[in-house]
């Protein structure tokens, strides 16, 4: 089968692609940049001549159009995440308008389902701090989550309106294979680099690209037997973690001390609003970003009844480890910063 695929050049696309490929169907991709495919899916082992592309962007009806023109499926995975406040414009428009495009388009062109790729936040914040298939959509107080809201309440209109849209929600994606070095995986490179000394309390819920990747490649195909949903909504594999724990995780596949100061999540808030204002004047990247905290502070756990039975989550440890072995090998942590974790095995892509 063919199956149509945006944002396949992130961090989640990505894998997604070589998921999809490895389980033995076509890929044609949406991209802006042909440069970009190969250095995108050759770490993974994917070569570049072996996926469709179409040149255009996710904002332009014709381009989409294109796309999903024959497609057996379609995965919607093109997405600006980051709690960078330079780019709340393009969350907007990329995050919501364009998965209004590429759904109706998918649609129009009659794909057997069309797998949209939300995120655990679009559903926070919420009192129980647990959340499932039936969770209502959220209304939160960030820019990239409150985009994703709006993109999740459009891909749910479609869904009650009787269309085959399923949605995933992927928690904070750590792995290795990061090709433009996202949140998450900046995040865990500054708390090694010592950029990261003061963490919120609070948690968040962590997952293996992999993992998610490969219950896409489940998905996709509509005639699985064992896939059987609440309304074709699929947490995907991962754990909770504390933030103590996230630090407590990172000593232990490092061997370093990693001194930190733990404050209350809400209480930080003020200062990751007054960074994102400063972000917007100031040209470097500023960890301590609004979003991090707000995300802590919200705490979000899975019902474990409700999360997919098709992908097991992988070890947290092995994750963080080849996580970090694949900055170090990258040239993107030095020997000190990654410790005892330069020693590790070389990564597995599946």
């Amino acid at each position: 089968m063919l199956v149509s695929v945006t944002g396949g050049t992130g961090f989640v696309g990505a894998h997604s692609v070589a998921a999809i490929l490895e389980a033995g169907h076509r890929v044609r991709l949406l991209v802006r940049d042909e440069s970009t495919v190969e250095r995108a899916l050759a770490p993974l082992g994917v070569d570049a001549g072996a996926v469709d592309l179409v040149r255009g962007d996710v904002l332009a009806r014709a381009d989409v159009d294109r796309l999903v023109r024959g497609a057996d499926a379609v995965l919607h995975a093109a997405s600006v995440y980051s709690f960078d406040s330079r780019l709340h414009g393009a969350m907007r428009r990329t995050n919501v308008a364009g998965t209004e495009l590429v759904l109706d388009a998918a649609r129009r062109a009659g794909a057997g389902r069309t797998v949209y790729v939300s995120t655990f936040g679009a559903l926070s914040p919420t009192p129980r701090r647990v959340i499932g298939p039936d969770s209502p959509v959220g209304r939160p107080r960030e820019a990239y989550l409150a985009s994703k809201a709006a993109a999740e309440t459009v891909a749910r209109r479609h869904q009650e309106q009787g269309a085959p849209v399923a949605i995933t929600y992927p928690p904070a994606l750590l792995g290795p294979h990061d090709p433009k070095l996202g949140d998450q995986t900046t995040r865990l490179r500054n708390a090694l680099r010592g950029l990261m000394p003061i963490w919120p309390l609070g948690g968040l819920p962590i997952g293996d690209v992999r993992d998610t990747a490969a219950l896409h490649a489940s998905l996709v195909d509509a005639r699985s037997p064992a896939l059987e949903p609440v309304r074709d909504r699929h947490l995907c594999p991962g754990h909770y973690l504390t933030t103590r724990q996230y630090v407590r995780t990172l000593r232990e596949i490092t061997g370093r001390a990693l001194p930190t100061v733990y404050l209350p999540a809400r209480a930080m808030l003020p200062l990751g609003a007054l960074t994102t204002l400063l972000q917007r004047v100031w040209p470097w990247h500023i960890p301590a970003e609004y979003g991090a905290i707000y995300t802590c502070a919200c705490a979000l756990r899975a019902d474990d009844r409700a999360t997919s039975p098709v992908v097991a989550a992988r070890p947290v440890v092995a994750t963080f480890a080849d996580t970090v072995g694949w900055l170090h090998r990258g040239g993107l942590l030095s020997d000190r910063a990654a410790g005892a974790a330069v020693a590790a095995p070389a990564v597995l892509t599946s």
